[in-house]
């Protein structure tokens, strides 16, 4: 059974940073292959892919919106995927959800985070000004 549980979330005033982490279980075989990523969605308003990654290679993808302020980084060894957020702002603010596509692959971009058949349970980040 694939579980993806984040953790890491809180409330900052802008300008502040958050690190968050996915610790994935039920992909051993296939956490260092591929896709992975955040995604966020705030009240009323549609899910936003933020950041993705392909684990295999490292290559990453970021929405306009959090470049040069969010980076994405892999852990294989503990199976955990990370999103460090620096220079927040009060439209960061969002429910930030861990994904993977249900079948492993090489393509990586923000849609497929979004539409990821596997995700967890969220984790809330609260940015205030």
């Amino acid at each position: 059974q694939v579980r993806l549980v984040e953790s890491g979330g809180g409330s900052v005033q802008a300008g502040g940073s958050l690190r968050l982490s996915c610790v994935t279980s039920g992909l051993p075989n296939t956490f260092s292959r591929r896709c992975m990523g955040w995604f966020r969605q705030a009240p009323g308003k549609e899910r936003e892919g933020v950041a993705s990654i392909f684990t295999g290679t490292g290559t990453t993808y970021f929405a306009d919106s959090v470049k040069g302020r969010f980076t994405i980084s892999q852990d294989n060894a503990k199976r955990t995927l990370y999103l460090e957020m620096n220079s927040l702002k009060p439209e960061d603010s969002a429910m930030y959800y861990c994904a993977t596509p249900s079948v492993p692959s090489s393509e990586c971009s923000l849609e497929v985070i979004t539409g990821s058949a596997y995700r967890g349970q969220g984790t809330q980040v609260t940015v205030s000004s």
